[in-house]
């Protein structure tokens, strides 16, 4: 009887343990078909999604876009679009500064730019009282001071106050000329480019104030504004003889540097060149 009731018992534990794998087995299977299922679902998802992605891109590819630059050729939904696009060339900046008067070419960068107006600006320049929101732009101020320029061209030892200053410098080294106009022509710097996209524009916003001459870069009205003034800043070091062009003091140069000869029949000068 003893054996039966050990063999019984023994049985119990098989079905015990029988159960349990059955379970187990059950888990596993449902889990598994549970990743197939999410993996399958996740395939559709992102099927789904990389087909709304190219109908919206075969969407957008297909809106008419009427209103083209006539300086570059991008294209715009909206003429007010173009317009304000416009403004990247003829250098128009219509939302200005009440309370420093810099200007902006959109509103959303003149309200960016009133943050530094609002701003807790905790350094302070002691030299004249300028105050900063980042130490960053502190320190950049603080050399104009100082006189400083930290960043130095390893090139030709021409040194800056800014690291992007040296950076925009390195170009005319490395002949390497980032800014493209659409008429072909390329730049070294930003700031030569827009004043270039000004023969394409018209646009001469340097003003003489005593004639109303207008020029296309303040270079330019500073060379022009000689005439009034009659300054002539470049000086003969040989015989103190003053010009207003830089070019003319080139030319008078070569009479100290060529040897002349004075002709009796038209009482002038013939210069000849030293060998």
């Amino acid at each position: 009887m003893e054996f039966i009731k050990e063999e019984s018992e023994d049985m119990k534990i098989e079905e015990t343990i029988r159960g349990e794998d059955v379970k187990i087995e059950e888990t596993f299977r449902v889990k598994h078909e549970d990743i197939e299922t999410q993996t399958e679902l996740n395939k559709t998802q992102e099927k789904d999604q990389n087909e709304k992605q190219l109908d919206f891109k075969t969407e957008e590819e297909s809106i008419e876009k009427p209103y083209t630059c006539s300086q570059c050729g991008k294209s715009f939904i909206q003429n007010s679009q173009l317009k304000v696009h416009m403004r990247s060339h003829t250098g128009e900046k219509p939302f200005t500064c009440k309370l420093c008067g810099k200007s902006f070419t959109l509103n959303r960068y003149l309200k960016n730019h009133m943050i530094n107006h609002t701003e807790k600006k905790p350094f302070t320049c002691s030299q004249c009282g300028k105050c900063f929101t980042q130490k960053r732009a502190f320190d950049a101020h603080m050399v104009i001071h100082t006189g400083e320029s930290p960043f130095t061209c390893a090139r030709c030892g021409k040194s800056f106050r800014l690291k992007e200053n040296l950076q925009n410098h390195m170009r005319i080294h490395t002949g390497e000329k980032t800014f493209e106009c659409q008429c072909g022509k390329s730049f070294t710097q930003k700031k030569r480019l827009d004043t270039h996209m000004r023969v394409h524009t018209g646009e001469k916003p340097f003003t003489c104030p005593q004639c109303g001459k207008s020029f296309t870069n303040k270079t330019n009205l500073k060379t022009h504004i000689r005439i009034h003034t009659g300054e002539n800043p470049f000086t003969c070091d040989q015989c103190g003889q003053s010009f207003r062009y830089n070019a003319n003091l080139i030319t008078h140069m070569k009479i100290h540097s060529e040897k002349s000869f004075k002709c009796h029949q038209y009482n002038s000068i013939v210069v000849s060149v030293i060998i």
